[in-house]
């Protein structure tokens, strides 16, 4: 929210510096997260000043230039060269002039400094300005001539043109959702008035604007009103003006508006935007005339139901949709969050009804998501407006409006409001103002400070108070909330730090989650992977159309800001995914991500079929792309199922889970995610399935080529290294030995096959196996054989290992293969 410091002087006084204003508002729970400078004119007018031509006389050296002495006020005159042509004109005039080192700014944008130089040989010190020089108007005529008694020799140009010059200071605030009584001007300056009385000697004078000559000038004007849903619309007011003329609103009205960033349109469509703005509260304005009925029904129109706003899109309307209808039932208004483009206000409205509501903030934030429109109105209702405001500002508007457009107020005012909203009570004790804050404040202190927050003490005794809490402050309903008022108004940093500090022995838990989370990511940075974060929500139609799951275990949730995103992920596949179409529309096509997150689902808890929620930590890898980036001395080298089970088998063997410690299978063939790759599993724990993905699912989210996943179950992880101990040992000092076997082996014989065997043989000289070339050839080694060449490397931590050691290995070896594999030794 954009608050401008010059409209808030207008409610409270302030002395204090802007920065000190940016400390105070952030102090009370209005948190400035930005400052910026807004000014009408570039530059403010500075360095300009106010000069009396002295003398004037022709250029000897050209006929359209002129010589002239300006005084500015300084010990002497300055010689300034002028080609105006009513610089003549000027001579004992007052005059704007820029004095040496001003800046002055162009129409597109651009800037000069004034110098100190000679135009045609004669010295000149500055430049007498026309109006479009310095943003004061279009005309280049002449030179601006001051004829009136306001302008003083040497005094600033900006003092003298103050009525035409805005300088702002526009504070960005992150207005926190329960904040709906600072949502305007006024309730912000009410919690700095309070703020500055405070703890400012008493500074902060609070005054707001006066609406007590509100009257209705006649009855010209007919118009009913009919809540048909009273629960979205607890309170509706309107009355009608008649003889308005449509203009441009005044110009302090207009740079108010600009300031914050609200481009002005017209005087009553201002009005409304200021009033706003101003107290929180959304108004709208219709053209009477084009009012069906001469009424006004505040109802839900049918499903589906079309309607046109003032944008000129034509929306479908939800029946959960409060609309503004007239009496044929037509809707003019999406009730608090945006106008229909028949019933608006235009430039031949005379007569209009004005509007000041208040909606259900439920109501009004689901119909502003629905239709992504997320106007200021709707953001003031949706935090919940003052229900007793709604009249206050419907005075405060048609007052202005009667000054501004000329109208006269020609009903009585309508307010529907059958049933009042009561300022709520709450009692308090003192004891717990001061066990709550950590300091003891006086009690007069408190009741000071309760008083600057209009919250009346009703009942007092010696150990607590009863006070009543205005209805602006939605979020104020118990004892906890009234501190917390009364702490923010009295100064967070008034209470003083304790010098004690108490504390708990605490323990974390083994393996602990976080450890092992940035050891697995630091490992993958360094490999070249880039870490994503995705949200756990994602879209219900990739389940729909690339991976259909079983509807009773999906997690739906009613996301109002994002109704496409309508599902708790149930696999991180489309994270990723999503991630790699973005990467690769802006020509990034050589990935590496993975993913720390959770999926969703229900699933059954009884024999009776009923389900509960869970949820499931994963690490997600992908690959796509080529595995290096392009270089001159190095081929196209495309990531590939090998590459990714490299990085795959890097992570577990440095947490210690060795893959030839755990079961690996092949993935099935119907697999609806992988084509094909395998699952490293102990027993039903899946550790990680990891492999080729399904072409289909790529090809259907818009990716052209190859991705290769890998989906790690974090909660199994965790579990598998609750009981793992890492062992340390000191290197070998005895050499290794390799030998290397040639084994004629059916195609259907897995490599992890042959490892295992060797595992589980070869005892602890063998310290590691490797399959180094795998051949094929029918007419040499016969159909559906292949030979497969693998290494083995021994060595012993105590002693140089001898031949017979090794050879009684390997014949255990080969007898093994044989009898288990069915496999024929080469030699």
């Amino acid at each position: 929210m954009k608050v401008s410091l010059n409209w808030l002087k207008q409610y409270v006084t302030v002395n204090e510096s802007k920065e000190e204003v940016s400390d105070i508002l952030t102090n009370i729970g209005l948190e400035v997260e930005g400052m910026d400078i807004f000014e009408n004119i570039k530059g403010s007018l500075a360095g300009l000043v106010i000069g009396e031509v002295l003398t004037c006389q022709k250029h000897p050296d050209a006929d359209k230039l002129s010589i002239t002495t300006v005084n500015i006020g300084a010990e002497t005159p300055l010689q300034i060269v002028c080609g105006a042509p009513n610089a003549p004109q000027a001579l004992g005039k007052k005059v704007v002039v820029a004095t040496v080192g001003t800046i002055l700014y162009t129409e597109d944008g651009g800037s000069f400094k004034i110098k100190k130089g000679k135009i045609r040989g004669e010295e000149s010190l500055g430049m007498i300005c026309a109006e479009d020089e310095i943003g004061l108007g279009n005309s280049h005529e002449g030179i601006m001539i001051l004829e009136d008694e306001k302008a003083v020799v040497g005094i600033p140009a900006a003092d003298y043109f103050s009525d035409r010059v805005v300088c702002d200071v526009i504070y960005e605030i992150g207005l926190t959702p329960n904040r709906s009584d600072a949502t305007g001007h006024l309730g912000t300056a009410f919690d700095l008035a309070a703020a500055l009385k405070t703890n400012y000697d008493g500074q902060g004078e609070f005054t707001q604007p006066d609406v007590s000559n509100f009257s209705i000038d006649n009855n010209n004007l007919k118009i009913e009103v009919s809540v048909e849903n009273q629960d979205a619309c607890p309170r509706y007011a309107g009355i009608c003006i008649e003889g308005v003329t449509i203009q441009d609103s005044p110009t302090w009205m207009q740079n108010h508006l600009k300031a914050i960033g609200v481009e002005p349109k017209n005087n009553v469509v201002d009005i409304t935007n200021y009033v706003l703005h101003e107290l929180g509260q959304p108004l709208h304005a219709f053209d009477y005339d084009q009012i069906k009925g001469k009424k006004v029904v505040v109802k839900n129109l049918a499903e589906k139901t079309k309607f046109t706003t003032l944008d000129e899109v034509e929306r479908t309307l939800s029946a959960e949709d409060l609309m503004i209808c007239d009496g044929n039932g037509d809707g003019m208004c999406i009730a608090g969050v945006f106008g229909g483009i028949q019933s608006g206000v235009k430039d031949s409205t005379t007569n209009i009804f004005l509007e000041s509501a208040f909606f259900n903030a439920i109501s009004i934030r689901r119909s502003s998501m629905r239709h992504l429109l997320r106007t200021d109105a709707a953001t003031r209702f949706e935090k919940g407006v003052d229900p007793n405001g709604t009249l206050y500002a419907l005075k405060r508007a048609a007052l202005l409006i009667k000054e501004y457009a000329g109208g006269r107020i020609a009903s009585e005012v309508i307010d529907f409001y059958p049933t009042p909203v009561e300022r709520a009570q709450v009692t308090v004790s003192f004891e717990k103002v001061t066990d709550l804050i950590g300091a003891d404040i006086p009690k007069e202190d408190i009741k000071k400070i309760l008083g600057y927050l209009d919250m009346n003490i009703l009942e007092e005794t010696a150990e607590a108070f009863t006070i009543d809490v205005p209805t602006n402050k939605v979020d104020v309903t118990r004892d906890a909330d009234v501190i917390e008022e009364i702490l923010r108004i009295y100064g967070y940093n008034k209470v003083e730090t304790p010098t004690t500090v108490s504390s708990v022995l605490s323990f974390a838990p083994k393996p602990n989650p976080f450890k092992v989370r940035n050891l697995i990511a630091d490992l993958l940075t360094s490999s070249g992977f880039n870490e994503m974060m995705a949200t756990s929500m994602t879209r219900s139609d990739y389940y729909k159309k690339h991976l259909p799951q079983d509807e009773d275990s999906l997690v739906y949730v009613n996301n109002t800001s994002n109704q496409h995103l309508d599902l708790m992920r149930p696999s991180m596949l489309f994270s990723g995914l999503e991630t790699i179409v973005h990467n690769q529309n802006r020509q990034n096509q050589d990935l590496k991500l993975y993913e720390f997150g959770k999926t969703y689902f229900k699933k059954v808890i009884d024999g009776e079929g009923n389900r509960d929620y869970f949820e499931q930590q994963h690490i997600s890898l992908f690959l796509t792309g080529q595995r290096n980036s392009e270089n001159w001395h190095q081929k196209e080298n495309k990531v590939n199922f090998y590459t990714l089970k490299a990085y795959v088998e890097h992570i577990m063997t440095r947490l210690g889970i060795l893959p030839s410690s755990v079961q690996c299978t092949p993935i099935k063939e119907d697999d609806a995610v992988l084509t094909y790759g395998l699952k490293y599993h102990r027993g039903k724990q899946n550790i990680v399935s990891f492999g080729r993905l399904d072409g289909n699912i790529a090809l259907g989210m818009g990716i052209k080529q190859e991705v290769f996943y890998a989906d790690f179950d974090f909660d199994t992880i965790l579990q598998v290294l609750k009981n793992h101990k890492m062992k340390y040992q000191a290197m070998s000092k005895y050499p290794a030995v390799r030998r290397d076997l040639a084994l004629v082996l059916d195609k259907s014989v897995g490599y992890n096959e042959v490892l295992g065997i060797a595992v589980k043989t070869g005892g602890k000289q063998l310290k590691t196996s490797n399959l180094f070339d795998v051949y094929e050839n029918e007419a040499q080694i016969g159909a559906n054989k292949k030979s497969c060449s693998v290494s083995f490397i021994f060595q012993d931590d105590n002693k140089t290992l001898k031949d017979k050691d090794i050879d009684k290995v390997m014949s255990k070896l080969i007898a093994t293969y044989e009898k288990k594999l069915n496999a024929l030794i080469r030699k």
